[in-house]
């Protein structure tokens, strides 16, 4: 049985994410210690914990450990189910993060299957819909991943309450992937996303994104939403040829709208000051989908602490071999093969 060390690399979820979503694909047991060993609040939560239903109720398997706040578990998978499911983090916790720890397995079940996650659907500490719909579906869906995502309801902290509902059809996934240039761009939009919250609220976001970014005025959108509980996010797509970048800035209590659209136009110029095609949050998740299709290549900027941890613990289940390069210009190649 494979042991992991939990509190290693990011040392968060993360970890028992890719553990789960790999140990699915190749039907190999582990013990996991330490789980989420770095985080002010160690083990289990209830995030985590619907990630570990998720995963077990999709492969049939044996675990042990499964309670909140637990530091440690044994997962050992069985045969894989298909069909149509539901799941329910019963918080904010990250509908986008659930889905990630089972996304591997169904790419690669004998029948498509539909999963339904109800939860945070925006939340600031994981990829909102609107990056798993626009950025990485897009190009997951060029390695040969047929995926169809739908947002049902949002669902903003603390209150969550959202609903995604996603089809995954199995494919023969496409080896000698590249994406090492972001080609022209092609469009550009800013959407201020709003519910129970002024509208005002929203055009003040993306006032600063007028004036921060030289948006034009048919660029700029608010949309009010419906969602159990109030909300704002204010989401920047970049749109090229060959991948779309996407920024998302989150409201909370206390903070001002001109905050958070500082701080999202921020990212936005960070990114524009590289020419790599793969951001920071998009890096770590390609990994598992590139291996799974045995092999290709990126350029993206300096290896997150997230995607650092996917190069160590993706070669423990899978036969491959994955390298990251600085090169001359500050930008990384990133390679699987």
């Amino acid at each position: 049985m494979m042991l992991i060390d939990g509190s290693a690399g990011e040392g968060g979820g993360q970890v028992l994410r890719t553990a789960l979503g790999l140990s699915l694909v190749t039907q190999t047991p582990f013990r996991i210690i330490r789980i989420r060993g770095k985080r002010a609040k160690p083990g289990l939560l209830r995030q985590h914990l619907t990630c570990v239903n998720a995963a077990a109720t999709l492969g049939n398997a044996e675990v042990e450990g499964d309670v909140l706040g637990s530091s440690e578990l044994t997962f050992r998978p069985k045969t894989m189910k298909t069909g149509t499911f539901e799941f329910n983090v019963g918080s904010a916790g990250s509908t986008s993060l659930v889905l990630q720890s089972v996304l591997p397995a169904l790419l690669k079940a004998e029948a498509p299957t539909t999963i339904a996650i109800t939860g945070g659907t925006h939340n600031g500490l994981a990829p909102p819909f609107d990056f798993l719909q626009r950025s990485f579906a897009t190009v997951a869906t060029r390695l040969g991943a047929k995926l169809e995502l739908r947002l049902v309801t949002h669902g903003f902290e603390p209150a969550g309450g959202g609903r995604i509902e996603v089809v995954v059809t199995p494919a023969t996934m496409r080896a000698g992937f590249e994406l090492m240039h972001r080609g022209a761009l092609i469009s550009k939009d800013a959407v201020a996303l709003v519910s129970s919250v002024p509208k005002s609220v929203g055009q003040r976001e993306l006032a600063v994104v007028r004036d921060e970014l030289e948006f034009a005025e048919s660029e700029l959108h608010v949309r009010h939403v419906d969602s159990p509980g109030p909300g704002n996010a204010l989401s920047i797509a970049m749109v090229y040829e060959h991948v779309t970048d996407l920024f998302v800035g989150l409201g909370a209590r206390g903070v001002t709208a001109e905050k958070v659209a500082h701080r999202t136009t921020g990212l936005v110029k960070r990114s524009l000051r590289t020419d790599a095609p793969v951001g920071e949050y998009l890096a770590d998740q390609l990994l598992i989908p590139m291996a799974l299709a045995g092999g290709g290549v990126f350029r993206t900027t300096e290896p997150s602490l997230h995607t650092r941890t996917q190069l160590e613990l993706i070669p423990r289940f899978l036969s491959v071999t994955l390298e990251a390069q600085p090169e001359a210009t500050g930008t990384w190649r990133v390679q699987v093969r």
